[in-house]
């Protein structure tokens, strides 16, 4: 699950340098907040060019959603175990590069993770740790070696009954992505598609600055402590420091390791800098889970790929080769 993190953009737009302004729309797609913005002429062009945007990140949501009883991914899930599901390309090589993530993170990124049973509860209800058994078999189905491709007819196959594969930690950056291209595509120059709080940035803004995005400590939400520019890119950011349990002295969040059913400790935002809000959401939630050592590490193996972390207790880790300029 993403956040929709406090991220403060700088939309300033100056008549004098470009004839063209920014327009936003705000609306709920896929369950989520999005905010679109474009850079335009007039309000007119703006909201054909929002329309296009929207259509598309509605197909997309067609496409992958485990809740759509007749999408493919929903078919595909009715079939574990059973048989082979023929599906679009597009979704085929969605699931195959999730596959590759999956095996970059070691596991702490899988879409089977939709299999698993929800014994934990983070709404104040829960008064013990649940059992030992219970979370052992709620991963019994999850592992994404599990999951089957066959590249010559585009079918998956999930081998085990009951399994299921969802899109939760990626399908928003994908909306992302596709909005984006598209929008190009017709002679958007500029503009953010903000997939609740999964940021895809192209262009500049009116004034000829670059869109900016400002970091906050999630334990000082008033404060922003480094302001990035954002260059036809994305940024995303995992985590939720309101959103816990605490047992005996340790503090659980959310997210869960789908490798071990236990929830993520150490860490309460991750947030990743990556060419695609695809790959942006992915790996934060990965970071997130692997915690700070072990992500920082991989993220350094990765180029054109950075990291944020903010620990438990309000220490700011970065990657290699960010560079923050300290507010």
């Amino acid at each position: 699950m993403k956040t929709y993190f406090t991220f403060l953009f700088l939309l300033c737009c100056s008549l004098l340098v470009s004839s063209q302004t920014i327009y936003k729309r705000t609306l709920k797609l896929m369950g989520s907040r999005f905010e679109i913005t474009v850079v335009a002429d007039d309000q007119m062009e703006a909201d054909v060019y929002i329309d296009l945007a929207v259509d598309e990140i509605t197909r997309i949501e067609r496409l992958i959603s485990s809740w759509d009883a007749n999408s493919q991914t929903s078919e595909i899930n009715k079939n574990a175990g059973i048989k082979p599901v023929l599906v679009d390309k597009e979704l085929y090589d969605l699931i195959e590069r999730a596959i590759s993530i999956s095996k970059l993170t070691d596991g702490a990124f899988d879409i089977s993770y939709a299999s698993m049973d929800k014994f934990w509860k983070f709404d104040g209800s829960m008064t013990e740790m649940p059992k030992l058994e219970n979370i052992k078999a709620s991963v019994s189905k999850v592992g994404y070696e599990n999951i089957i491709l066959d590249k010559t007819n585009h079918s998956v196959f999930l081998k085990l009954v009951g399994m299921k594969i969802g899109f939760g930690s990626i399908g928003k950056g994908y909306a992302a992505d596709k909005a984006k291209s598209l929008l190009i595509s017709k002679g958007v120059k500029s503009g953010i598609i903000n997939a609740s709080g999964d940021m895809n940035t192209w262009g500049m803004q009116p004034n000829g600055e670059e869109w900016k995005v400002a970091i906050t400590n999630p334990l000082a939400k008033n404060k922003a402590f480094a302001l990035l520019p954002i260059i036809n890119s994305a940024v995303v950011t995992s985590g939720n420091y309101e959103k816990h349990v605490t047992f005996n002295g340790i503090r659980y969040t959310h997210i869960i390791d789908p490798r071990t059913g236990y929830p993520a400790t150490g860490i309460i935002s991750a947030t990743v800098f990556a060419p695609k809000a695809e790959l942006a959401d992915a790996l934060a939630t990965s970071v997130f889970v692997m915690g700070k050592e072990v992500g920082i590490n991989r993220i350094n193996q990765m180029p054109n790929v950075e990291c944020i972390i903010i620990d438990e207790n309000g220490n700011v880790f970065t990657s290699d080769n960010i560079k923050i300029d300290k507010l």
